[in-house]
């Protein structure tokens, strides 16, 4: 039986409109690594597509090298571990550290990886479970990009590009970090891993905090 949380996340979202079952081996494989809210709603719900894509609950192991790739050499290294366990049509990866919960973001066509310190703390098994059900807040504007005039890109995206596969992406060509328009032309049909992979190729990402603060979060 869905809980709240979830409940207003479908109101904002609708139901899912492809669900992938998740087999129970799969699930106990996240055991002590990912909350326990997380894994139960794998278990009723699966991994799915939500609102034509906008967005996407994901199985974290499809994700290991792109995740790998954008945190390498990063400040998050150093404070947890990390799993994607969500991302949009636009590539904004949802990132669920094994101590901390739901904590950071990389956001692919900004280039940039999203994080408050405060909310990289460790934290108690019942607090992970609130990051994931805070989590579930999320809205559809949150899953959007504005052009350069201000006006959501995702709607006409999916009218003039059709929508998305599951390994698909919407993505700028060329990327915005080497000058590209935040324009709906520019936006193409895009295979999810090689195009974040190539995004992360042409520049590390913007970080959201210093070493110094890195350290001190490490030293409490």
């Amino acid at each position: 039986m869905r809980d709240e949380d979830f409940e207003a996340f479908i109101e904002e979202f609708g139901e899912a409109e492809d669900t992938l079952p998740i087999a129970a081996t799969d699930i106990d494989r996240w055991h002590g690594k990912l909350p326990e809210a997380l894994l139960q709603y794998w278990r009723e719900e699966g991994w799915g597509r939500y609102a034509q894509g906008r967005f996407w609950l994901v199985n974290p192991s499809d994700y290991t090298d792109i995740l790998k790739a954008w945190l390498k050499d990063s400040p998050l290294e150093q404070i947890d571990s990390f799993h994607v366990i969500a991302r949009t049509g636009f590539g904004k990866l949802y990132l669920c550290g094994e101590k901390s919960g739901q904590s950071a973001v990389i956001n692919g066509a900004t280039h940039a990886v999203f994080a408050l310190p405060n909310a990289l703390k460790p934290k108690t098994p019942e607090r992970r479970d609130l990051s994931i059900r805070v989590f579930l807040g999320v809205d559809q504007d949150e899953c959007d990009l504005d052009d350069e005039d201000g006006l959501p890109l995702f709607a006409r995206a999916v009218q003039q590009l059709g929508p998305l596969d599951a390994d698909e992406v919407y993505g700028f060509e060329p990327a915005l970090v080497v000058g590209g328009r935040m324009r709906l032309e520019n936006l193409r049909r895009l295979k999810l891993d090689q195009h974040l992979t190539i995004l992360r190729q042409l520049a590390a990402p913007s970080m959201p905090f210093s070493g110094e603060a890195v350290a001190r979060l490490l030293n409490g």
